[in-house]
This record gives C-alpha cells, structure tokens and sequence, in this order.
C-alpha cells in the first residue's frame, strides 16, 4: 500500500511555487485559490520574501495550494485516484481532506484561510512560542513541560516533540533541559495546537457548520490518533478541534506500518514527513514531490 502524506507549516520556502506556475494550467489553478483564500498565492509563492510566507495567515493557505497542485499532477497521470490511503501533518490534514474527496478545493481553500486567520488572531493574543525537543525521556519530559505549564503540540516521531506555551516558560526548559535531550527553538508565531488556540478553534467551528462534507474515497487517517476515519463530518470535526489539541504524527506513522504501507509519497512542499518517515519508517521507500520533476519517480513508486 502506498500512501500520500501531506506537510505541515514550516515546509514552505521563498519562490517553491515558481517551477509549478511554469504550466499554465496550473497558474490557472492557483488563481482560483487565491480569489477562494483571498490572498495573492501566485505572489506569495513566487515572489515574497521568506518572514512574508513564515506570516501564519499566508503561509497555511500557500501549503494547501501547493499540495493541491501536487494532487492535480498526479491526476493527470491517473493518480491519486489507485492511491489507497492518505493523511496530513497539521494543516497538511486540508489537504489530505481534498484528495480523499471529503472537501472540494474551494471549501478547503476558504476553510485554511479562516483558520490561518484565526490562529494567527489568537497567537497575538498571547506572546507564546514552540521549541523542538530532541531526544530525552518522554516521561521526564511530560513532566518537566507540566512543571513550566508547558504542553506537547507535535509529537513527531523518531525522537522528535515539538513543545508550546509562555516564552519565558520555553526558555527555562533550554536552560534546563531533560537529560539527554536537546531544546530548539522555532521561528513560530504563537502556541500552536496547545489550550492557546482555543478561540482559533471555537471560531473555526462556526465556519465548519457551513461546509458539506462527503465521505472519505481513500484511507484516510487522523492526526488525533491515528486512526483510520471513514465519516467526512467527523473529520471535518477534527479539523477544527485539531487547532488546539496535539498531532500525533508518531501514532500515524505507527498505523502505516501496522496498515501494510509499502511506500510514501509527500506532496509539495515536500521533504519535512519523508524525512521522519525516514527514520520512523526504515527501509520504507519514500519519494518528497518538490517540484514538478519529481512527479516521474513518485509514479515510478505508486506503479511499483
């Protein structure tokens, strides 16, 4: 089984959308994101400089629009529609929700603006930040981060937990760290999937009462557990409440292996999952949709 895995915030660089937008088609497309999502994502992802697209309300649509791109280039060539299964990183999760046919590309475009929306509102709300955490005792660590009223937001697998809460708070736990691990700060804007995010979430809920979903065409797993959904309106509800709970990637990841996958392919911006994958998922094969020259090996692995 193969599936598609969807990125998260933080994949997104200075011009990635440049080589993309060399097909008419697909300006085209992103032209029709950008009037859904109300921001210019042809400039954005061409043109705007990197603090420009790290700004939450720019970057979580951008990464949406890439990743549709990346499943509109895999449908001109008759995938994804024999891909089995497929699943997101955070944000990555709207993605993931187009390409099971849950929602339609302007639904999932005008739902990731309202959310980028909101959680950049609430992230100004309240000076926070996030860290990764490398390596340590997991125990220890979720204990040290209730000490400094700290949460877990990405539980990433191989080692990997990302952390958010107050600023102080963050540098306490660098200062101190738990033996054996190693405290990187993220250029983030806020706490994101922690209790900070709570308004972004209530907010959201009153955009999601709007959209209709279907059910899922593909396996479809959630970032809650990691479990396989088969209901579009529950995970259109996971959607909203996954602002302020944790992903658990690690748990995905688990399922793929319990569930038989055989290979990974990562939409556009790719290079963040098959990374883990790589250490999570050994001798896994995986190919990371950068650009459109990569569509001949990610289909070279789906026909595999």
């Amino acid at each position: 089984m193969i599936v598609l895995v969807c990125p998260g915030q933080g994949s997104q660089t200075p011009g990635f959308l440049s080589p993309w937008l060399e097909n008419s088609d697909y300006l085209r497309l992103v032209e029709q994101y950008s009037e859904a999502a109300g921001l210019d994502l042809v400039k954005h992802g061409t043109e705007s400089d990197q603090e420009t697209i790290r700004d939450t309300a720019v970057a979580q649509p951008l990464i949406v629009a890439a990743g549709l791109l990346t499943l509109h280039a895999l449908a001109d060539v008759g995938h994804p529609a024999t891909v089995p299964g497929i699943a997101g990183h955070s944000v990555g999760e709207i993605t993931a929700a187009v390409g099971a046919g849950v929602l339609t590309e302007d639904a999932a475009m005008r739902f990731v603006a309202a959310r980028a929306t909101a959680m950049a509102a609430a992230a100004k709300a309240t000076p926070t930040g996030m860290s990764a955490v490398i390596g340590g005792d997991v125990d220890a660590l979720l204990a040290r981060l209730n000490e400094l009223g700290l949460e877990p937001a990405n539980f990433n697998g191989g080692g990997q937990i990302v952390v958010a809460g107050a600023l102080d708070a963050l540098a306490q736990l660098a200062a101190d760290p738990v033996k054996g691990s190693r405290v990187i700060p993220l250029q983030v804007a806020g706490a994101f999937h922690t209790r900070y995010m709570a308004p972004a979430r209530d907010a959201l809920a009153t955009v999601a009462a709007g959209l209709t979903a279907s059910d899922p065409e593909l396996r479809l797993w959630t970032n809650r557990d990691g479990s396989v959904v088969d209901s579009g309106s529950r995970f259109v509800e996971l959607l909203v409440g996954q602002v302020a709970s944790p992903v658990r990637w690690d748990l995905c990841m688990d399922a793929f292996a319990a569930d038989g996958v055989t290979g990974i392919v990562e939409v556009a911006p790719a290079g963040a999952l098959t990374g883990l994958a790589k250490r999570c998922l050994k001798g896994t094969p995986s190919v990371a949709i950068k650009t459109p020259d990569d569509i001949p090996a990610a289909l070279e692995l789906l026909h595999a």
